[in-house]
């Protein structure tokens, strides 16, 4: 576990200066949906917040063979397939499952 600490602190860290707080799970999903259609709005409906959420977790987790991009729609989303299912998780052990995930997303990310 403190290598998990170790490993999250500087992401956490990174998002917090960028963004001038803490973001919480929610708000890093957001980001990274955002990131991933790349196509920044002044607004989105609670809607489109959900499905940037829905993208980030399917992008975080095709890192991990449980999704594949599976195309983009007209209005340039993206559309994965689910290639096998993710574990059942305790809310917490899902959270470092997550927390995991976008450590590996932004250590991708770091050159661009």
């Amino acid at each position: 576990m403190e290598d998990f600490e170790k490993r999250w602190k500087p992401v956490e860290d990174m998002l917090t200066e960028r963004f001038g707080k803490k973001p919480n799970m929610e708000a890093i999903l957001f980001l990274i949906g955002v990131n991933e259609i790349n196509n920044l709005k002044k607004k989105y409906t609670k809607e489109q917040k959900q499905d940037l959420m829905h993208v980030a977790v399917c992008t975080l987790l095709s890192q991990s063979g449980y999704f594949e991009l599976d195309g983009y729609d007209k209005d340039g989303w993206p559309h994965f397939k689910e290639l096998q299912p993710v574990p059942k998780m305790e809310m917490m052990e899902q959270e470092t499952f997550l927390k995991e995930h976008v450590i590996a997303y932004f250590a991708g990310h770091e050159e661009a």
